[in-house]
């Protein structure tokens, strides 16, 4: 039986908020000293899963300028963290997204 590596649970986003997969750092050694993975920081770089519909304002709905797949830089300090089936995901207000990469 075939498994993936990516959640099979579908989560959608209410109002203005994004929820974004962090990207895994691949780099283990720097100059060459271990850094264990507590002393490592969070990215801040991450893909894009779900979008909410956009914030209301002024009795009018104002849509995201995000989309599902992209790759976005965001706050360090930004959001809830959650897990999800054992995929850590973090759910930020899309203004917490600094910016797309790409």
């Amino acid at each position: 039986m075939p498994t993936s590596t990516k959640s099979k649970v579908k989560i959608q986003s209410l109002s203005d908020r994004v929820v974004i997969r962090s990207m895994e750092e691949t780099e283990e050694m720097r100059g060459g000293l271990y850094i264990p993975d507590t002393a490592k920081e969070k990215p801040q770089q991450g893909e894009v899963v779900a979008v909410g519909p956009g914030r209301m304002e002024k009795g009018v709905r104002v849509p995201m300028e995000l989309k599902k797949g992209q790759t976005v830089l965001y706050g360090k300090y930004s959001g809830t963290e959650v897990t999800i089936d054992d995929e850590e995901l973090l759910i930020v207000k899309e203004s917490d997204v600094l910016g797309i990469v790409g």
